[in-house]
């Protein structure tokens, strides 16, 4: 099954925004883009979509564009059913989902749209200041409780987690976890911003947060990939340099090639003023 990624769509870039606000009829006359388009998946890339869309609309005032962040699982879920446009994700499709697809006649297409750092975050009064990857897997998989087992004070550690439908949840347990389970005593939450709310009231929570979802209630902690490596925190440097050891791409998925709509849509998102918006937002726009 043919992926189309990144590298291979941003030749299509080469219109222009008058030209992406107009589609070609067959006798060579243009027409203004109208119709819907239907966005599910990853609560972690809908805050790119809303924003694209937003701004998307206000070019092409004819267009309607839904958009509704579930989690991962329902969006590539949506896309094998053929009942989304474009499924968002924060974890690539399993060999098992493009099977899926492809036996329901899909031909699920990969897009890469922006990258992320997952920011470990823990309460502003905890004096944690950074973590190793091998201590972070000991704490999720339940073989650290106590904050003093890591250098901090004498208190259980409250594991908060998204998730199951999650793909940050699926990100987490692959390359932190590796493909180990959660401890039962994780407190698992349907959102990011749930996440992010609970570390800022709790003082022994830890959760991890895409990027956009970081806010000056919480403190983000510094990862090393083991003892003796520096400790790397999350930013626009190094997510793309990958010295910060939890970037991550984001992704869309449609039925093939974008067209029509769906394809404006992604050159407006790869352009120039969509990349500014994914910065805006605190994501890693591509290069």
């Amino acid at each position: 099954m043919r992926r189309v990624h990144t590298a291979a769509l941003l030749g299509i870039l080469a219109l222009t925004m008058v030209g992406a606000k107009h589609g070609s009829s067959s006798t060579g006359e243009t027409t203004e883009l109208s119709g819907s388009l239907r966005i599910i998946g990853s609560n972690t890339v809908t805050p790119v979509s809303t924003a694209w869309a937003e701004a998307f609309m206000k070019l092409h005032p004819k267009v309607n564009i839904s958009i509704s962040g579930p989690g991962s699982g329902p969006g590539i879920a949506a896309i094998i059913d053929n009942t989304t446009d474009i499924g968002q994700a924060s974890r690539a499709m399993r060999p098992q989902e493009y099977e899926r697809a492809q036996e329901r006649g899909v031909q699920a297409t990969e897009s890469i749209i922006a990258w992320d750092g997952l920011a470990i975050v823990i309460n502003k009064g905890n004096p944690i200041q950074d973590l190793t990857m091998d201590q972070l897997a000991r704490i999720y998989r339940g073989e650290v409780t106590n904050w003093k087992e890591v250098g901090g004070r004498d208190a259980r550690i409250v594991a908060a987690s998204r998730d199951t439908a999650s793909g940050t949840h699926a990100f987490f347990k692959e390359f932190v976890l590796e493909n180990k389970e959660f401890t039962p005593r994780a407190l698992f939450l349907a959102s990011t911003s749930a996440g992010v709310t609970e570390v800022s009231r709790n003082r022994n929570a830890i959760f991890y947060a895409g990027l956009g979802y970081v806010t000056p209630d919480v403190k983000v902690v510094g990862v090393k990939k083991d003892a003796a490596a520096p400790a790397v925190k999350p930013s626009v440097a190094s997510v793309n340099d990958k010295s910060y050891p939890l970037a991550r791409p984001l992704f869309y998925y449609t039925d093939g090639e974008p067209s029509g709509i769906t394809k404006a849509f992604l050159e407006f998102g790869w352009s120039k003023a969509g990349a500014q918006l994914v910065e805006k937002l605190g994501f890693v726009p591509l290069p």
